[in-house]
């Protein structure tokens, strides 16, 4: 039988309900988005994370079909909640990945089981894909969208090591609404001016150079599928593993 997980909000009384990996790995995080010493470079990240808009769930092995029910799950319930959460919502998901995984799956073994986990999620989504986002995954304004939402997905790892910004200490998704990312681009010039403080924030806290496929969505040379999972050289996939749409639509 699949245990469904619900959506967990940092609360003292709700910490008291998680089991102690699960206590031990949202500490980690905490520690990483309040780090005053080496900020996190994603700034709404850690402003939603201070305003505690920030939604999160603890799933199993990512390998497991059962994960998979588990995550649709908690992202169902958020698409329906995020709007009642603040301006900077975004659903945090921890994987419990075994020990053997953590100490040897590579990057690219991780990013084989990130795009598994997309299109296994996209195959029990059971609301039609929106009319208005591109169905090929090689157009500018494609994304990935599920139960009618559109959203940005954003994969970290124990494996990397030079992008310390995409590493974590399990597998994590940090999966944000696009309406999110509208309202903060809502201001051109401010949301110009956050971004290149983000890039300079990366350049210091990385010790590799910016990814050269970080780019902004609509661009015309964007393709967004290649920012959900960034490795950890300067080198990427030449096409995007997400292939929902060469099965038949329902």
């Amino acid at each position: 039988m699949i245990q469904i997980k619900e959506l967990y909000q940092n609360t003292p009384t709700n910490q008291k309900q998680l089991n102690p990996w699960e206590k031990s790995i949202l500490k980690q995080f905490e520690a990483k988005m309040s780090d005053k010493d080496r900020p996190f470079p994603c700034i709404p990240a850690t402003i939603g994370f201070s305003l505690n808009h920030l939604r999160y769930g603890f799933i199993g092995d990512p390998r497991k079909h059962t994960t998979i029910l588990e995550l649709s799950s908690l992202l169902k319930t958020f698409t329906e909640v995020s709007r009642n959460i603040g301006n900077y919502a975004s659903l945090i998901v921890f994987y419990e990945i075994p020990v053997d995984m953590k100490n040897n799956y590579s990057v690219e073994q991780y990013e084989q089981l990130f795009w598994y986990q997309l299109n296994e999620l996209a195959a029990i989504d059971d609301e039609i894909w929106p009319e208005e986002i591109p169905t090929d995954p090689h157009r500018p304004l494609w994304e990935f969208c599920f139960h009618g939402e559109k959203y940005f997905m954003f994969c970290a790892t124990p494996a990397h090591t030079n992008r310390r910004s995409r590493h974590f200490n399990t597998m994590m998704l940090a999966i944000t609404p696009r309406w999110v990312l509208k309202e903060f681009n809502k201001s051109q010039n401010q949301a110009k001016r956050i971004k290149e403080r983000i890039r300079r924030r990366l350049s210091q806290y990385d010790s590799i150079s910016v990814h050269p496929d970080l780019n902004s969505y609509g661009a015309e040379d964007n393709f967004e599928w290649r920012q959900y999972f960034i490795r950890d050289d300067d080198t990427s996939l030449s096409k995007c593993p997400f292939h929902q749409f060469l099965n038949i639509w329902k």
